[in-house]
């Protein structure tokens, strides 16, 4: 199951914060932490108080456990921008655009092999209580086809005239 988590209005430019995001993605909760910690980028530390924030509230609120989350998605949006005006020659003024991002990061947990086990065999204990057993067989036949008619036809393979066969004559340049 997927769990969404949302920074908005980072004082950042997306461009920049996507570099670190890309980093991330993929890769275990935990994993990216310590990543994170280790990056000499601004947008660094913003990111990494998300994910521990992420982290805290799947396992406060949802009960999983830190070690089995890993960042499934993390995507960067352009935010509001801010716009400034710096004056300019012959009193013109020059827009100035602050830009902001809005981060999203998506976590799932990988669910252990035993629990995987476990699931599939309640499934299959329900299935089993919901149908009984067959006990007659149905037999149905399928009509047999003759070899002879499975094999195609081969055709001979066309020779190459022309314009075409000067370009497939020629050696490989390399």
């Amino acid at each position: 199951m997927e769990y969404k988590f949302h920074l908005n209005n980072l004082r950042i430019a997306p461009r920049k914060v996507r570099l670190v995001a890309s980093l991330i993605k993929k890769s275990p909760a935990l994993l990216a932490q310590a990543q994170l910690k280790f990056q000499s980028k601004k947008a660094a530390l913003p990111i990494l108080k998300l994910l521990k924030s992420a982290v805290a509230s799947a396992v406060n609120n949802f009960n999983l456990s830190s070690e089995n989350l890993y960042i499934a998605n993390i995507f960067v949006d352009e935010g509001q921008k801010l716009k400034r005006f710096r004056p300019r020659a012959f009193g013109r003024a020059g827009a100035i655009h602050k830009k902001t991002s809005h981060i999203t990061l998506i976590l799932e947990e990988k669910i252990s092999a035993a629990k995987k086990r476990k699931k599939l065999a309640k499934i299959k204990a329900i299935k089993e209580a919901e149908m009984p057993e067959v006990t007659g067989k149905i037999e149905t036949e399928t009509p047999k086809i003759p070899r002879k008619e499975i094999i195609k036809e081969i055709k001979p393979v066309r020779k190459i005239e022309g314009f075409a066969r000067r370009i497939f004559r020629r050696k490989a340049i390399g």
